[in-house]
């Protein structure tokens, strides 16, 4: 949902969006079941409205519990070093939030790779492997006590830390802001 103000905002700037990892659960953290009372009320009590006011296509995950993510995160990092971290991004929260997929599988992941144009092999190797690991751990390190990020989302433009959902409108201010200072 905030990526697609965001987009927006950034037609015709020169801005560049860089993706880092962050897990609200990270493993061995229990999930949320889709199931749950809990994951039923945010549902539909905040994701599903704002998912329709920010005109962005989601579904309620069907993987129960809701997957890990630090092997979408190492495969990220795989992708990156190949020069297609960005698209490898979109196309795992697409296939998660529009598809249902299981990006906690490595065979689901490396369809994902191959799909944008990475070798399958080589990726699902780097995976098995764990061969991305400690660099993940190093950059949700980062994340919890460096950057000091507990929300979701999270951005930095320029200097400025901008938490939450904005709209288009507001974050062209913040980046018009940002570019004159």
């Amino acid at each position: 949902m905030a990526e697609a103000p965001l987009k927006d905002a950034m037609k015709g700037r020169d801005v560049e969006i860089e993706w880092m990892p962050f897990e609200l659960r990270p493993y061995p953290a229990e999930t949320l079941s889709p199931k749950s009372e809990k994951f039923q009320q945010g549902w539909t009590q905040s994701i599903a409205p704002l998912a329709e006011r920010f005109g962005v296509k989601m579904i309620m995950p069907e993987t129960d519990p809701t997957p890990h993510t630090h092997l979408a995160h190492e495969g990220f990092r795989f992708a990156k070093e190949n020069g297609k971290g960005n698209e490898y991004v979109e196309t795992v929260l697409k296939e998660f939030w529009e598809q249902g997929k299981d990006i906690a599988s490595i065979d689901v992941l490396s369809d994902t790779a191959a799909s944008i144009g990475l070798n399958r092999d080589e990726f699902k190797k780097a995976l098995s492997e764990r061969k991305y690991e400690m660099h993940h751990k190093q950059a949700l390190k980062h994340a919890y006590y460096d950057a000091q990020i507990t929300a979701v989302p999270t951005f930095f433009i320029g200097n400025r830390r901008v938490q939450g959902l904005h709209t288009q409108e507001a974050l062209e201010r913040i980046l018009d802001e940002e570019a004159a200072n």
